[in-house]
């Protein structure tokens, strides 16, 4: 079984007062979501999740695998991060990955991967996390999207506010796949190529991990 988080959605914007309830992140109090960054042309980082998503479920059911998404359509609200992490968990995930998009400065370019911290619930899946990120980080080099300076060390980042790694009993990796506020990175992001090519570098890191085992 392979879970699959395409972040935020795309009704998002016109909930506030559903998507800025806090909820428990596994530490203490976040937003219920948000509503993700854009383009500086307007292509939305939910469209992005949404089509990277999809691509990779598909080729990961046309390859015989079990697969859970935490959301069904790009038009809806929610769900709540830490019932994303819930659905996940639930459905007893070998692996999992959360896609999403940065909006950084307009001069920084990259992917970056974003990797758990002991919270005391993912304690045991942290140092899986961090292998599967490292073969996640192998693959990525292969789209054509350079590994991001501005952000952590290596591409890596430890985060210890994130619901989804916070609360996951599966290993997890939070993939900034580039920066949707930098031109050369936008248009990659926006390319219906770059993106089937990040599904499949999804589903060899996936795949690769699993085999470690």
């Amino acid at each position: 079984m392979v879970g699959i988080d395409p972040g935020h959605n795309g009704g998002n914007a016109g909930a506030p007062e559903v998507i800025d309830e806090p909820v428990w992140n596994g530490r203490s109090k976040s937003p219920c979501n948000t509503t993700g960054t854009a383009t500086n042309d307007g292509y939305p980082e939910t469209d992005f999740t949404w089509a990277v998503a999809t691509k990779l479920a598909a080729d990961l059911r046309e390859s015989g695998a079990k697969v859970v998404m935490t959301r069904d359509s790009n038009d809806g609200v929610g769900p709540c991060i830490d019932e994303r992490a819930k659905i996940i968990n639930d459905a007893k995930a070998d692996v999992a990955i959360d896609i999403h998009a940065d909006g950084a400065a307009a001069s920084e370019r990259g992917y970056s991967l974003l990797i758990p911290v002991p919270s005391g619930t993912n304690d045991e899946i942290v140092q899986p996390s961090r292998r599967y990120a490292e073969l996640l980080r192998t693959e990525m080099g292969k789209t054509g999207m350079p590994l991001a300076s501005y952000l952590g060390k290596g591409g890596f980042v430890e985060r210890d506010d994130l619901a989804g790694l916070n609360l996951t009993t599966v290993p997890q990796v939070l993939l900034e796949t580039g920066n949707m506020r930098n031109a050369a990175d936008a248009r990659l992001l926006k390319s219906d190529r770059f993106q089937a090519k990040v599904a499949a570098a999804i589903e060899r890191a996936m795949a690769a991990y699993l085999r470690s085992r």
